[in-house]
């Protein structure tokens, strides 16, 4: 992160396929933010899956969607507020929502919203994410698989969008119809390409000069992480392996932050 305070703070994003480790890179990418404790960050786990919870070592309780159905119940059941008062209680809400620990705090998006036309109540909850998220020093995105949720909810006012792949060409191509469709909506992101679960350099060579997206780092399989991420492990303890090393160099050349470590 740059040292000049009047800048906005980051507000990272990470997608891609199923399956490529998105979930763990954001909760590594997360404890290397945090590793400095003037740093106050929060993980967004906007993934259907709720994986980033666990990864982190926390336990969600209430979910953005629930605000959402809560207001929402409001509105049917007949109870009318003014707009100043529904935005309050939002507000109230979603603070309520957080699972903090240290200088980490996580809020969960929940499972994808229900049917229904309920306009003012999204838009309440939109400019509330995005008024939580100036709160941090960083904001961590966790996205869903795929590239639905690229131009909806969290996702407006993301300042890096980090696409990730692992060294098989489906990877790539997916991570690159997020980029296609970043563009067309007129994302304004900073796009880089991450290649995980390396195993040796030529893989990623190989996915360079395929790919038109810039490559801003790859990060080798790792043992520690992988049991971590299938056994659904906090992963917050690990501070010393190359997963973490190589994500720390990557990210802090694309997003310009200083090491704490």
């Amino acid at each position: 992160m740059s040292d000049q305070t009047d800048l906005p703070p980051p507000i990272i994003a990470l997608c891609g396929k199923g399956g490529v480790g998105k979930t763990s890179l954001s909760a590594l990418l997360t404890t290397i933010l945090a590793a400095d404790p003037k740093r106050r960050v929060l993980a967004v786990d906007a993934d259907p899956a709720a994986g980033l919870a666990a990864a982190l070592g926390l336990e969600v309780a209430r979910t953005v969607d629930d605000v959402r159905n809560e207001l929402i119940g409001r509105l049917r059941q007949g109870i009318r507020e003014e707009g100043r008062d529904m935005q309050a209680l939002a507000d109230y809400r979603l603070f309520e929502a957080l699972e903090e620990r240290d200088n980490i705090a996580l809020l969960a998006i929940g499972r994808p919203e229900s049917e229904g036309c309920y306009c003012r109540v999204n838009d309440f909850l939109k400019v509330l994410v995005g008024e939580l998220a100036a709160g941090f020093d960083a904001v961590v995105i966790d996205g869903e698989a795929g590239i639905e949720q690229v131009n909806r909810r969290v996702m407006t006012g993301v300042s890096h969008l980090v696409l990730v792949t692992d060294p098989s060409e489906r990877g790539r191509r997916v991570a690159e119809s997020i980029a296609d469709v970043a563009e067309r909506a007129g994302m304004r992101a900073r796009i880089g390409l991450l290649v995980n679960r390396v195993r040796e350099e030529g893989e990623v060579r190989r996915i360079q000069a395929a790919t038109r997206l810039p490559v801003i780092g790859y990060v080798p399989e790792d043992e520690a992480v992988y049991r971590s991420a299938r056994e659904g492990l906090d992963m917050t303890g690990l501070t010393d392996n190359p997963a973490r090393f190589a994500l720390e160099r990557a990210a802090s050349s694309f997003i310009g932050f200083r090491s704490a470590i």
